[in-house]
């Protein structure tokens, strides 16, 4: 019986799902592949005709900041008692200067946020704690927007002006010379991005291990090809500096508000919406005289729904609201990586049905050695595709692997290979999930900050994923 009518039919599915999987996966490899060669060619360039000529600067050459140049820091913080604390102490060490302002916004029934940060900026004027009117936890972008108003409050009471607001979160390890190259680009752009390095937790080389490889990528070619080709910067929410200025024009078209509380993932829009046009952006890819990055580092959620839960958001705001708020420009290299950007919750469907395939191969195979059923053989042209999709999974896997292994070392880079198979298990379930929040949306109901649990390497349980590479705790 079930070799008459049951098997023949998952025969079938199994490969019309193969069919489907197959043709998208070599659309999208395509794809990559032209943007790989693209990347191939503009680091061949630079080599060739300007590293060749010029030294490579290092933050410790650039110039210093023009007089009166001012940097305010935002960092919105519910529920961030444990870190918050950690955090301002070292950034208050190790920024000399006294040309900034750290901005903290907390909420009413979060007390114990509260006496931390009141605790570590006790006897200094670099920090400014700022109530929020509501309980928390509002969102995201309505906290950072109580930021502006106390900014631009201060500004006209002390008479002074600001020259870009910074944007962190109160678990970031900030690199020492990080406010030194904001304040030397931020008059060229009205965005400026550093790279993002994940750390992870003891015991989540799994989870919290495939940030890293995806961020080695995403900042090491994504965000660099980009600024390139004169595409939009999109912000990644920290390490990110934006030109007061623009942010003032942004604000008096939306109210006085220019952070939409309406978006999931308001830091993305922003910088889309601030570079897209005459407006410019830079990603800043420069190393300090150790060599090492000046860049933002965090750690990232180390449990599986806690890696979900922030995925889904992620692309439920990009991948698929940024199709209905952002829409298309008329520029194919915008729009080539506005596709790029909303490709994920797709890719990750397309993924499911490939392991359903793979699953439905699985039991058909069985079925064939034990002689129960038949297997009927592959068309050639599907054969085709398959092998196909097998070279470039496995470009693919070396290009990624290159990448970590230029941030973390050797054993990450081969580890990163296992590991693509857990980041594409996260991305079907946080698209699922992507899903249901975008219908959420669609019907109106309001957007909550969803928190993940924030470490802060002063605990014994957390580890950088290269010893020798991430910047020490103190300037040497």
């Amino acid at each position: 019986m079930m070799s008459d009518y049951i098997l023949p039919f998952l025969d079938f599915l199994q490969k019309e799902m193969l069919l489907f999987a197959s043709l998208f996966f070599l659309i999208g490899s395509l794809d990559d592949l032209i943007f790989d060669g693209l990347w191939i060619s503009h680091r061949l360039k630079r080599k060739l005709f300007v590293y060749s000529r010029h030294k490579r600067a290092t933050v410790e050459n650039l110039s210093g900041a023009a007089p009166g140049s001012r940097l305010a820091i935002f960092v919105p913080a519910w529920k961030e008692a444990p870190v918050i604390g950690a955090m301002l102490v070292r950034c208050l060490q190790q920024w000399t200067s006294s040309a900034y302002r750290i901005y903290v916004g907390c909420y009413p029934n979060d007390a114990e946020t509260i006496a931390a940060v009141a605790n570590a900026s006790s006897g200094t004027e670099n920090v400014r704690l700022v109530i929020c009117h509501h309980n928390g936890p509002t969102t995201k972008a309505d906290c950072l927007n109580h930021l502006w108003d106390a900014l631009c409050r201060d500004e006209i009471e002390e008479n002074a002006k600001y020259a870009a607001v910074v944007l962190h979160d109160a678990e970031d390890l900030v690199h020492p010379d990080a406010l030194k190259l904001f304040e030397h680009l931020i008059g060229r752009a009205a965005l400026v991005q550093l790279p993002v390095i994940p750390r992870r937790a003891k015991g989540s080389r799994w989870v919290a291990g495939h940030y890293g490889d995806e961020f080695a990528e995403l900042h090491g070619k994504q965000m660099v090809m980009r600024e390139a080709l004169g595409a939009s910067i999109p912000s990644a929410g920290v390490g990110c500096a934006f030109a007061r200025d623009n942010l003032q024009s942004l604000a008096s078209r939306t109210q006085g508000k220019p952070f939409d509380a309406e978006s999931m993932t308001e830091d993305y829009e922003l910088g889309i919406n601030l570079t897209d046009g005459e407006a410019r952006g830079i990603f800043a890819r420069l190393r300090d005289q150790n060599g090492q990055l000046v860049a933002t580092q965090e750690f990232f959620p180390e449990k599986l729904q806690d890696a979900v839960r922030q995925k889904s958001r992620w692309m439920a705001g990009i991948s698929l609201s940024g199709w209905d708020r952002l829409g298309w420009k008329n520029s194919w290299r915008e729009n080539w990586m506005r596709l790029r950007d909303r490709k994920a919750s797709f890719s990750a469907i397309v993924l499911a049905i490939a392991y359903a395939a793979a699953v439905l191969t699985l039991i058909l195979l069985l079925a064939d050695l034990s002689g129960v059923y038949q297997l009927q053989p592959v068309s050639e042209f599907l054969q085709t595709s398959l092998w196909i999709n097998t070279g470039f999974l496995a470009w693919r896997l070396m290009v990624k692997s290159y990448f970590v292994f230029i941030l973390y070392g050797l054993r990450e880079a081969l580890l990163s290979i296992p590991r693509t198979a857990v980041a594409n298990f996260i991305n079907i379930l946080a698209a699922w999930r992507a899903i249901g929040h975008y219908v959420d949306q669609l019907a109106g109901r309001p957007t909550n900050w969803e928190k993940t649990r924030h470490f802060y390497p002063d605990s014994d349980n957390v580890r950088e994923l290269k010893p020798n590479y991430p910047f020490s705790e103190r300037r040497r």
